[in-house]
């Protein structure tokens, strides 16, 4: 039997290495997301954020024009999972990296790796995407928990970012990579519970 090491260097993902950005899951970004269900897309974004609280990985929450008035905050069901002690960083710019505060979160977590879940994919994905591999970073879209404003728009944003250098992941994906092992003991109910929820998979060991 082996033992799971926790490495922070690794190619791929480790709790340790990465960090999750939710950027705009807000009432008026998802009513208007037409590249999958919405309830769905909801669904698997909140599954997401417990993958992310179960291996401890950290969060950086954002949210554009709440304090203009213009907008309201991070939907009640995502804002709970992420938890309200969470900072939730409110922009006026599409582009969350051309936030000072957004990036300065972002840097602060000492992480190269980040797993982005962010509507639209054409632009509020996209845009910090592209910013933050210029910059060194790691770019891991979750393909099942984000969304455009059409299919194409989705798809072709996709294109895109990965032809950039983002490397696309889903939720099983992600789950399996951060569990690793099943030595990784204490969070194997969870990873269960979660990927059953999904409709992946249970009970692989």
């Amino acid at each position: 039997m082996t033992s799971f090491a926790k490495r922070t260097e690794d190619h791929l993902l480790t709790p340790e290495n990465s960090v999750l950005t939710i950027i705009d899951y807000q009432p008026t970004q998802i009513n208007s997301i037409n590249s999958m269900n919405r309830s769905e897309l909801i669904r698997n974004t909140e599954i997401v954020i417990k993958l992310a609280n179960l291996y401890h990985v950290p969060i950086v929450l954002s949210t554009v024009n709440v304090e203009k008035g213009w907008n309201t905050d991070t939907i009640p069901v995502l804002k709970k999972a992420v938890g309200q002690t969470t900072p939730s960083y409110d922009r006026s710019s599409i582009n969350a990296w051309e936030d000072a505060e957004y990036q300065a979160a972002i840097k602060a977590t000492g992480r190269k790796k980040i797993i982005m879940l962010a509507i639209w994919t054409e632009a509020c994905l996209t845009f910090p995407t592209l910013d933050m591999l210029s910059e060194g970073y790691e770019i891991y879209p979750v393909v099942d928990a984000i969304g455009g404003t059409s299919p194409l728009a989705h798809q072709t944003a996709l294109q895109r970012v990965q032809q950039a250098g983002a490397q696309l992941t889903t939720i099983p994906q992600l789950a399996c990579e951060w569990q690793r092992d099943w030595d990784r003991s204490e969070t194997v109910p969870g990873f269960d519970a979660l990927l059953t929820e999904f409709g992946a998979f249970s009970n692989l060991r």
